[in-house]
């Protein structure tokens, strides 16, 4: 691994499914996750999906790229265009810096509106220090 290399993208089909139970897992009961029609009054067009469950997609990309072994170390995002039920997140990644055994990842997560999540991830390897 070396500064510069892109990790594989990874495709997250965004379900109403996926909103609500992100919302209610992480304990976020305001209705613009759960409630289309509320949420529709506050001028979504829909539920759209909470930062905890974006802070987790993310965490997921970086492990399961990098294995069990590896500890996230900083996650450190900004949200941007929301993510819709019937969207794809698409997330990706690029190796930013290396400092011994820790890797710092850019990640960018895009739907058909732009940049959802924007961000950058610490990560110390596993014992083997290997890719999965």
């Amino acid at each position: 691994m070396k500064v510069g290399d892109a990790l594989p993208p990874l495709e997250i089909a965004v379900t109403r499914t996926l909103i609500v139970a992100g919302a209610i897992a992480s304990r976020d009961y305001q209705d613009v996750h759960h409630d289309a029609v509320l949420a529709q009054e506050k001028g979504s067009p829909d539920i759209f999906m909470n930062i905890l469950t974006t802070n987790g997609l993310v965490g997921r990309y970086i492990t399961d790229h990098f294995g069990r072994d590896a500890v996230l170390r900083k996650v450190a995002i900004r949200l941007g265009a929301p993510n819709y039920p019937g969207d794809t997140m698409t997330l990706t990644g690029t190796v930013a810096a290396l400092h011994g055994d820790t890797a710092e990842i850019r990640v960018v997560g895009a739907n058909r509106l732009g940049h959802h999540v924007t961000g950058t991830v610490s990560v110390t390897l596993g014992p083997a220090g290997d890719v999965a």
